[in-house]
């Protein structure tokens, strides 16, 4: 462990990096070509499962402290609600979407990054690298304008769309820009005659204009307009479209962000060349319909971190890593697709689809469990891990998660300075005994298992990773086991 993980990149996604793996003790260097952190708001979502990774991360309450707590999103013509989605049944410990502006959110995880003894080096550049097999030779410009050479263990590009590490690294950034523009004001609004807690969509023949909370009285806006003008939106401009299409008698003023984007939907294939990673926007970008897109990324940081922490401290087997890759794409092909089709919806033009759209919306949103189901992957907490090597024996006919879907507990899974994989099982000699064995990648702690007839072996990050009878605990054994094993000589995690 004496050469440091360089992270490039100190927007979210790297500072969530870095935490996490100065939380594992991991040396870490986290590099900036900004002087500062972003003043514009950007990304403002950060939903259940995030908050739950950064509650075992110790962080949470902080967030939770510092945002607004939204409890609906509703679809609306007018003052016609057409639907309406609340997160008060979502199986969490957080039932609220939490919108909280960006430059607050990397604020709040810097200030985390800094009580495990981590600085962000800002004004330094990554320029170049080379991957030397058992490390990556990185030239960094400095503030005073000097390069200089440093030695990695790993590099880990968290540097954005336009990522110099992607680039380097020869991915495809494979994707389509769509053709209509968006208008973006973050702006102070006033007679919107809706809870002050809730997102809400508003449909029109001419398009759709967005609300979205971030502290009371203010507000993002989103709207489409056809194509993007030469010159960012003023306010007068978006005070036109929210008159037209919004309920009425709504007033903008002091407006702290006005701004135009294209939807660009991009990602790789593959987010990791030898010993260099890409994560975020580096690895994939996408519509905001949702509010996917940070959460996302962050989510790639806490699925690589663990996996990097094991590797480094040479108790697991390098060929973890590969299944980074293999998860989280499957992850962001999915976030594509959801956010893409919303996207498209939210778009029609032709009198007849957008009928169609209003009664399929109409019917389908009063039934609950559609709702519930809806709310829940917006939430992340449905996101799991079908096709990942690490998913070990599955007991079916136990009642509860399988292997790479998220484990449901009261237990904070991944908390502490170490990752650690835990037990749920009745704790008895045997659950005891299988930890004794396993003291390097397994917790002292056993939580309560959702049916006493099973063992459930659950990942540092909260998702499943094997499932077994009752003392059927061989399974359990050759789960763990196939960590430490080189991959030709692993039986399910290669297959």
């Amino acid at each position: 462990m004496s050469k440091p993980v360089l992270v490039v990149g100190a927007g979210p996604v790297g500072l969530t990096m870095a935490a996490e793996l100065a939380r594992y003790h991991i040396p870490v260097r986290l590099i900036d070509s900004t002087a500062a952190r972003t003043d514009q708001s950007r990304a403002l979502a950060i939903w259940p499962r995030t908050l739950e990774l950064l509650d075992a991360a110790g962080c949470a309450d902080a967030f939770a402290a510092g945002g607004l707590h939204a409890q609906a999103v509703s679809i609306r013509s007018g003052h016609d609600v057409l639907a309406r989605i609340t997160f008060g049944d979502i199986t969490s410990p957080f039932r609220y979407l939490l919108m909280i502006p960006q430059p607050e959110t990397e604020r709040l995880l810097e200030a985390h990054f800094q009580t495990l003894g981590g600085i962000v080096e800002r004004n330094t550049e990554l320029t170049d690298f080379v991957d030397t097999g058992n490390g990556v030779s990185c030239t960094v410009r400095l503030a005073d304008g000097k390069s200089t050479r440093m030695e990695a263990g790993w590099l880990i590009g968290c540097d954005g769309a336009h990522s110099l590490v992607r680039r380097r690294l020869g991915l495809v950034f494979g994707g389509d820009t769509l053709a209509t523009g968006f208008i973006i004001a973050d702006v102070h609004v006033v007679g919107l005659a809706m809870a002050p807690d809730e997102l809400a969509i508003f449909w029109h023949p001419d398009g759709a204009v967005m609300f979205f909370p971030i502290i009371p009285g203010r507000y993002r806006i989103i709207a489409d307009i056809g194509t993007v003008p030469a010159h960012a939106p003023d306010l007068a401009a978006v005070q036109a479209i929210v008159d037209q299409r919004g309920p009425g008698g709504v007033i903008l003023s002091d407006p702290v962000w006005l701004s135009d984007f294209r939807v660009n939907e991009r990602r790789v294939r593959e987010y990791r060349a030898g010993r260099v990673f890409v994560a975020g926007d580096a690895a994939h970008v996408h519509s905001p319909a949702g509010g996917q897109g940070m959460n996302t990324g962050m989510q790639d940081a806490f699925n690589l971190a663990w996996k990097l922490a094991l590797v480094e401290r040479q108790a697991a087997s390098p060929d973890l890593l590969d299944s980074y890759s293999i998860e989280r794409s499957a992850v962001a092909r999915q976030v594509l697709s959801d956010s893409g089709r919303m996207t498209r919806i939210v778009l029609l033009k032709n009198p007849v689809a957008r009928l169609l759209r209003g009664l399929v919306v109409r019917g389908m949103f009063r039934i609950p469990v559609v709702r519930h189901a809806i709310a829940s992957r917006f939430s992340g907490v449905t996101t799991r891990y079908d096709d990942t090597p690490l998913n070990g024996g599955s007991a079916r006919e136990l009642r509860g998660p399988r292997p790479g879907q998220r484990f449901v507990t009261d237990c904070i899974i991944g908390a502490g300075d170490m990752p650690r994989f835990t037990l749920a099982a009745l704790d008895d000699a045997e659950a005891r005994a299988m930890i004794a064995r396993h003291a390097r990648v397994l917790g002292p702690e056993i939580c309560r298992p959702p049916d006493e007839n099973g063992i459930w072996l659950v990942r540092p990050d909260g998702y499943v990773a094997a499932t077994a009878r009752r003392g059927d605990w061989l399974v359990i054994d050759a789960a763990l086991a196939a960590l430490t094993l080189p991959c030709p000589d692993r039986i399910r995690a290669c297959r």
